[in-house]
C-alpha cells in the first residue's frame, strides 16, 4: 500500500499497485503524511501514516462503521443520518472503499453526510491514523501430490489452515485467505507449518475424484479433514449430516455449503458487525435459531444447529451463488482446487462426454455453427482424454449461480473456459503502474463504427486511464502491442484460421514469445483459439468468439461490454449481461480467469436495476449486485438510504424495491449503473423515471 500526496487537491491519495486501485481522503489543509506502526490498529493493515487535519472529507457517500480502538461497536451509519461522537479513542472504517481503510483518532467530531460524499469534522487540527490493507491475499504455501486421489484427500484437510478465524466472520472474503496452491510431482510433500485449524468437522467419502473433488469448498470453509469412507457425510462432533438424499451427492454438498454459509452470514451481525440485515429479518421468523448464542458457540455446535433447518426453509432466501464450475475429474484437474475452494465456487463433476447426450442447439445457433471452418462441434466419445481443445459443446446450466465456468478440455458454449495459467497469474501479479493502458485495434476501415469504444473506457472519477487507438496495425507492431505491459486490447477486425488480420499479412499467436496484456476483447469472428493462445503466452482472460459473427451484432456486443467493463462488472458478468441485449451473444466465450475485473466499481461491487412502472408515481426496481475479485461473496451492500434502510447480501438478483420517482430519480443519479427497460438496456446518466413508460 501506497500513501502519498493527493496531486490535486489538500489531503491524501491512497494506492494499491497490485491491485491496481486508488481511493482519496481530502483534508482541510496540506499535509505531509508521515509513516507510523500499523500495531496500534484493532484490525490489521498492510501500512499506515499520520496526518494532521481540521476535517476529513471522503469524496462518496459510504457507510461508515464507528468502533472503540478495542474493536467495539459504537454506531453504524448506512441509515444516513448524521452524527456527533463524544471524545473518545476510536476506530472507524470506511466501507466500500477499494482497499480496507481504518481512521484511527483520539478526538470528539461531527459526521455528516452532505456534498456527495462524508465530512468527518474534529472541530480542531487533530491527528488522524490512516491505515490500509490490500483486498489481494496470495496462498502463503504450496503441496504436492501425486496421482493418488488419496494426497488430494490429504491436500484438501488442510486448506482450513488459510482462514483467518472459524467464527461466523470468516463468511466475510477478507477473512478467508487462499488456500494452498497444489501441484502434482513424484511424491506428497505438505510444508510444515500448514496446520489445520481444530474446529472438530469430518468429511467421510469415498476415496475417488468425482467424490473429492466437490468437496473442494466446503472442506476448506469449514477447516475440514477429508477422510475415506463408503457412507458420504459431515460429521461434527456428534452430530452427522448425511451427503446423500434424493439430490444428487453433489447437490447435497453444494447445498450443505450454501446453508451454512448463509446463516453464517446471519450470525455474524452479532459480532463486529451488528448491522440490520434485510436476509435475517426475512429468515429469523421462520427457524428456531438463537443467533446470540450461536455466534459464541463452537463451530460444531453452530453446524448441527444450521443442518437441523429443512433446507426448503431457507432456500428461497439464500443469494444466488456467485460461481459454478463443471469440473472435469482428471488427475489434472486437482491443480484447480485451491482456486475453486478460494471463490467458494460449487462444483460439480460432468457426465463422461457422449454425442446422444449433447443438448440440441437452437436453429439460430445451428445456423452459425453449420459447418465451420474449424470443422468440430461436439465431444468426444472415447471419456475425457478424447476431448481436444478444438471441441465446442453445450453445458447444462448450473441453478442458482450467478455465473458459470468450465475446467476441462474444450470450449463451452456461454460458460467461461477456466485455465490454470490464468488463475495463477490472478495469484502472482505483481504492482503495476498507477495508469489504466487501454489499447483499442481496429484493423478494418469497415469497422470504424466499433471504434467509438474509445470514448467509453476511462470516464471515471479517481482512476487515471490513458486509452490509445491503433489503425491498420502490421503484425510487428501488432506483435509489439500484445508484448508490452498492458491492462487492455480491444481488437476490431478480422481472425481467421491463420490468425490476426493485419495489414501485411496474418499475425498467429502461436508465434508469440510473451503476452502482456492483462485481459482482452477479440471481436472478431472465430477468435477462440487466439484468445486462447494469448491466455496461454501471458495473459490473465479475455472474451472470444465461438463462430463467425456479423458486424452490426459484433459491433453493439462491443459497445455493451466496453462501458460495462468500464464500471466494474468482471469480465463473465459482463459479458451475461450483454447477452441478454444481444441476439448473438450465445457466439461469445470468456477465456481464463472471468472473475477478473479491468477496473473497480464506485460502490464496491456493480450494480444492475431492472425497472418497471406499476404506477402513475410506483416503481418495481429488481437490483443485482456482482461479487468480485476484491469485494467477494458474502460481502455486505447497502443500498441508497433512500431506497433501504437494510443491508443485503451481494448477490444477483438481490432485492426487489418499491420506489415513487422521487426515490428512483436520487438513486439514478448517484452512479452510472445499467438499467433495463423492457427488455432494452440503459444507463443511469441518460434516464430519469419520466423517460419510463
Amino acid at each position: 500500500m501506497e500513501f502519498r500526496r493527493h496531486p490535486d487537491r489538500d489531503g491524501l491519495d491512497v494506492y494499491d499497485p497490485i491491485e491496481n486501485v486508488r481511493f482519496a481522503l481530502y483534508t482541510s489543509g496540506s499535509v505531509q503524511p508521515a509513516a507510523v506502526s500499523t500495531e496500534t490498529f484493532y484490525f490489521p493493515v498492510d501500512a499506515a501514516v499520520a496526518v494532521e487535519t481540521g476535517t476529513l472529507y471522503v469524496p462518496k457517500l459510504l457507510p461508515v462503521t464507528i468502533r472503540t480502538q478495542d474493536g467495539e461497536m459504537v454506531a453504524e451509519t448506512s441509515d444516513g443520518d448524521n452524527r456527533s461522537v463524544q471524545p473518545g479513542a476510536y476506530l472507524i472504517e470506511l466501507s466500500t472503499a477499494p482497499m480496507k481503510l481504518y481512521l484511527a483518532v483520539e478526538s470528539a467530531f461531527r459526521l455528516e453526510q452532505r456534498d456527495g460524499g462524508v465530512v468527518l469534522d474534529f472541530g480542531a487540527e487533530t491527528t488522524v491514523r490512516v491505515g490500509a490493507r490490500s483486498y489481494h491475499d496470495r496462498p502463503a504455501e504450496t503441496i504436492t501430490v501425486t496421482d493418488d486421489v488419496g494426497d488430494v484427500m490429504r491436500a484438501l484437510s488442510v486448506n482450513g489452515s488459510a482462514l483467518k478465524t472459524t467464527s461466523p466472520e470468516r463468511s466475510f472474503p477478507t477473512l478467508r485467505g487462499h488456500p494452498p496452491l497444489i501441484k502434482r510431482g513424484d511424491t506428497f510433500d505438505a510444508p510444515d507449518g500448514l496446520v489445520r485449524p481444530d474446529t472438530g468437522v469430518k468429511l467421510v467419502v469415498p476415496p475417488d475424484r468425482e467424490h473429492v473433488f466437490p468437496l473442494a469448498s466446503l472442506a476448506y470453509y469449514h477447516g475440514a479433514k477429508v477422510v475415506s469412507g463408503t457412507r458420504p457425510r459431515l460429521v461434527a462432533g456428534e452430530f452427522e449430516h448425511e451427503l446423500t438424499g434424493a439430490d444428487s451427492y453433489e447437490e447435497a454438498v453444494n447445498r450443505t455449503l450454501r446453508q451454512t454459509f448463509f446463516l453464517d452470514c446471519l450470525t455474524r451481525t452479532e459480532g463486529y458487525y451488528q448491522v440490520d440485515l434485510h436476509e435475517r429479518e426475512q429468515v429469523e421468523p421462520l427457524v428456531d435459531l438463537d443467533f446470540s448464542a450461536l455466534y459464541d458457540a463452537p463451530l460444531t455446535e453452530r453446524l448441527a444447529a444450521y443442518l437441523s433447518v429443512p433446507f426448503e426453509t431457507l432456500e428461497p432466501h439464500i443469494p444466488n451463488w456467485r460461481l459454478g464450475v463443471d469440473l472435469t475429474p482428471t488427475v489434472e484437474n486437482a491443480e484447480y482446487l485451491p482456486y475453486l475452494a478460494d471463490s467458494l465456487a460449487l462444483v460439480r463433476i460432468p457426465d463422461s462426454p457422449n454425442p446422444n447426450s449433447v443438448k440440441p442447439m437452437s436453429d439460430a445457433q445451428s445456423e452459425f455453427f453449420r459447418a465451420p471452418p474449424s470443422g468440430v462441434l461436439v465431444r468426444g466419445s472415447n471419456g475425457w482424454d478424447a476431448v481436444n481443445d478444438r471441441d465446442v459443446f453445450q453445458v447444462d446450466s448450473m441453478p442458482n449461480v450467478i455465473e458459470q465456468a468450465w475446467a476441462g478440455p474444450g470450449f463451452p458454449l456461454k460458460v467461461n473456459k477456466l485455465d490454470l495459467s490464468a488463475l495463477q497469474r490472478r495469484v502472482d501479479r505483481v504492482p503495476t503502474s498507477d495508469t489504466i493502458d487501454i489499447h483499442v485495434v481496429c484493423n478494418d476501415e469497415k469497422m470504424l463504427d466499433e471504434d467509438v469504444v474509445q470514448e467509453l473506457y476511462g470516464i471515471r472519477e479517481f482512476l487515471d486511464f490513458d486509452v490509445t487507438a491503433h489503425y491498420d496495425l502490421a503484425q510487428d507492431e501488432l506483435r509489439e502491442l500484445l508484448a508490452q505491459q498492458s491492462d487492455f486490447v480491444h481488437y476490431i477486425g478480422h481472425i481467421d484460421e491463420r490468425g490476426f488480420l493485419c495489414s501485411d499479412g496474418s499475425l498467429d499467436a502461436r508465434s508469440l514469445s510473451e503476452v502482456n496484456v492483462t485481459a482482452f476483447l477479440l471481436n472478431a469472428c472465430e477468435s477462440y483459439r487466439q484468445g486462447y493462445e494469448l491466455v496461454k503466452k501471458g495473459s490473465r482472460g479475455g472474451v472470444a468468439t465461438l463462430s463467425p459473427i456479423g458486424n452490426p451484432s459484433a459491433t453493439k456486443l462491443g459497445k455493451i461490454l466496453a462501458r460495462l467493463l468500464n464500471y466494474g462488472f468482471p469480465l463473465r458478468a459482463a459479458l451475461s449481461i450483454a447477452r441478454r441485449h444481444s441476439l448473438y451473444g450465445y457466439q461469445y466465450t470468456v477465456i481464463g480467469d472471468g472473475g477478473l475485473s479491468l477496473v473497480h466499481s464506485e460502490t464496491g461491487v456493480p450494480l444492475h436495476l431492472e425497472v418497471d412502472r406499476i404506477g402513475d408515481d410506483r416503481f418495481i426496481v429488481k437490483a443485482s449486485t456482482y461479487p468480485n475479485d476484491l469485494h467477494g461473496f458474502g460481502t455486505f451492500v447497502h443500498l441508497h438510504q433512500q431506497w433501504s434502510e437494510k443491508k443485503h447480501i451481494s448477490s444477483a438478483p438481490m432485492a426487489k424495491l418499491n420506489l415513487t420517482s422521487e426515490e428512483l430519480n436520487y438513486g439514478l443519479s448517484k452512479e452510472v449503473t445499467p438499467v433495463v427497460i423492457d427488455d432494452t438496456l440503459y444507463w443511469s446518466d441518460e434516464l430519469r423515471a419520466s423517460d419510463i413508460k
